[in-house]
């Protein structure tokens, strides 16, 4: 475990690294020590850098959410981070890549809440009931860890990896359809680059939400009516470069795209 000096020490490193666009070495080289504990207390201090500099929170992701992740970082839960006012991009707006170190995009069903969700309790039958409606998502991540070389500390105090997020324009109430059974493809141009089932994420993504309801109830956190929170990726992650364009079709929900430039 680390002390508060070199918590600090590591926020300020993973601050630069994004504001440079600047990779750097992997935390767990750099603070051998460092453990799950520390890297949410270092995730917090640059989120709460943001607050002050006047970003809102504008909702929640979970990461490491499929079982072969999960496999992968020796975890057997997820992890999480935030989502901010400044991380929220429109399907119409191409995103600058040199904004990032090494920009990916994943496929996601996003959740918006209509209430407020429970804390250490939380259900899934709670999340269903307060889900205003789901709608087709594309998260963009990043590392400010030099060429994604992440442990599971480096992810999660680098915000679990988390850079933005783009919502399409479709909607749907949860109960009007069966959130495990959504498929979703992804093309890039007109050439399709992956698939994947909203089931890969824990076997239904709403067990996801519940799960980071509650995990986020011991940091003195809710997942508040308003928030979107994005459960984990239904396909693997793919590179974004200059020039990309891709979309992500749904079934029951629509679709979602963005361009980069």
């Amino acid at each position: 475990m680390l002390d508060g000096s070199r918590r600090l020490a590591a926020a300020d490193l993973l601050w630069a690294a994004e504001r440079d666009r600047a990779a750097i070495a992997p935390l767990t080289e750099t603070f051998p020590d460092i453990d799950v504990v520390d890297s949410y207390e270092i995730q917090l201090i640059n989120i709460r850098r943001r607050l002050e500099a006047g970003a809102t929170v504008y909702g929640h992701k979970v990461g490491l959410s499929s079982e072969v992740m999960q496999k992968m970082m020796g975890v057997d839960e997820p992890d999480y981070g935030h989502l901010l006012s400044t991380m929220v991009y429109a399907e119409d707006e191409p995103i600058d890549t040199a904004q990032f170190c090494y920009p990916r995009i994943e496929v996601e069903i996003g959740y918006v809440l209509g209430e407020t969700l429970p804390g250490e309790d939380c259900t899934e039958a709670d999340v269903l009931r307060a889900t205003e409606y789901i709608v087709p998502s594309i998260e963009l991540i990043d590392s400010r860890i030099v060429d994604w070389r992440i442990g599971l500390a480096d992810t999660i105090a680098d915000n679990a990896s988390s850079a933005g997020v783009i919502l399409g324009a479709g909607r749907i109430e949860p109960d009007r359809v069966d959130i495990g059974a959504i498929s979703a493809v992804l093309y890039q141009g007109d050439e399709e680059i992956a698939r994947g089932e909203a089931a890969a994420v824990l076997g239904d993504p709403t067990r996801a939400v519940a799960w980071l309801a509650r995990k986020v109830a011991s940091f003195g956190v809710r997942l508040e009516a308003g928030h979107v929170i994005l459960p984990g990726s239904c396909t693997r992650a793919v590179d974004a470069r200059p020039g990309d364009v891709f979309r992500a079709d749904f079934s029951d929900i629509g679709s979602v795209s963005v361009e980069f430039k």
